[in-house]
């Protein structure tokens, strides 16, 4: 090789690195930016060593800063400290947890597990067991009603357990056609929204009468799992699953009133009325963030990246943060992610 052809071959391969620095430089900016631009932020990351299989829903003690993660497939309750961002007890030997509610009143947990169809009761401090309310069968999703000082649940082939969340006991249930999966309950009207996947509708129960008012067919949209309200626009928000969907109903006539192409796997819708937003925690590894511009018009913001089967959560607006769970995948712990909303 020539002296000239060694020296022109020398330059040639300089800019070829010159080039490639610049352009792997340019992708990091690039990517930064676009972090730092993102609707959602990741802020925290707890680790949860040791808690195996799926995660189910979540409570928040907002004044102590803890919240409380159904570790369903661990079958145990996770008690998370927010300020030192670490797990700070388990409670164990559960019979797969789905559904938490914290009444910081009583400082109670009302903790409902599949297995048995029991809703489990504990001092919020202690954490010991202090009574329980025997519902059979596949206790699921529970909801707190501060005004009326009750708690519901989700439970069995078809109903809703009524439960005094001052002394635990129960006192009243309505019956549905099918399981129950996520309800809303109205804030300033008497009705409970519920979805009834297996019947492919969303049942509307009068509280005062504890009967079903209304049903509200999905469309030809099935498996409806997750739901958030817009009470003030008298908006409810349906995932579903067959196909991947978000259905907006209008809660005056219950017709549906748009629709938007969501990921796949949503178990967690939440509505965000300062900012107008739905998020949709999405098991395919996305947090949907649609916009709503008006009651009847909605658009896909944009989605964020977390996790395969990362498909729950919770939304903390006095905190401006969403939560979401992340399930143990290989060698990395289960955690929880906090993403402050910009």
């Amino acid at each position: 090789m020539s002296a000239r052809t060694f020296k022109d071959n020398y330059i040639l391969k300089r800019n070829r690195y010159r080039i490639a620095a610049a352009l792997s430089c340019w992708i990091a900016v690039a990517a930064v930016s676009a972090q730092k631009d993102a609707p959602l932020q990741l802020k925290q990351i707890i680790p949860l060593p040791g808690v195996e299989g799926r995660i189910d829903h979540f409570a928040l003690d907002a004044a102590n800063d803890r919240l409380f993660v159904c570790a369903l497939g661990n079958n145990s309750l996770e008690v998370v400290d927010l300020r030192k961002g670490e797990r700070i007890h388990s409670i164990s030997g559960l019979g797969s947890p789905q559904g938490v509610a914290y009444v910081p009143e009583s400082d109670r947990l009302f903790v409902a597990n599949d297995e048995g169809g029991i809703c489990k009761i504990f001092d919020g401090r202690s954490f010991q067991p202090l009574s329980e309310v025997n519902l059979k069968d596949d206790a699921d999703n529970v909801r707190y009603d501060d005004a009326a000082k009750k708690i519901y649940v989700g439970f069995g082939s078809g109903g809703i357990a009524i439960v005094d969340a001052t002394d635990g006991k129960q006192v009243g249930s309505i019956k549905l056609s099918a399981h129950p999966e996520a309800f809303e309950l109205e804030k300033h009207g008497r009705r409970i929204f519920v979805n009834v996947p297996n019947a492919r509708h969303v049942a509307v129960i009068d509280r005062e009468t504890g009967r079903v008012v209304a049903t509200w067919k999905t469309d030809l949209a099935f498996a409806n799992f997750p739901m958030a309200l817009d009470e003030a626009s008298h908006r409810l928000f349906v995932g579903c699953r067959l196909p991947s969907r978000l259905l907006v109903i209008n809660t005056d006539s219950g017709d549906i009133v748009a629709k938007v192409d969501i990921s796949s796997d949503a178990d967690e819708i939440f509505y965000d009325s300062k900012r107008n937003r739905v998020y949709a925690v999405c098991g395919a590894g996305k947090v949907d963030i649609i916009q709503q511009i008006d009651s009847n018009g909605y658009k896909t913001l944009t989605k964020i990246d977390t996790a395969e089967g990362a498909r729950t959560g919770m939304f903390a607006p006095d905190r401006n943060t969403l939560f979401v769970a992340v399930p143990r995948r290989g060698s990395h712990d289960a955690e929880i992610r906090a993403y402050h909303i910009e």
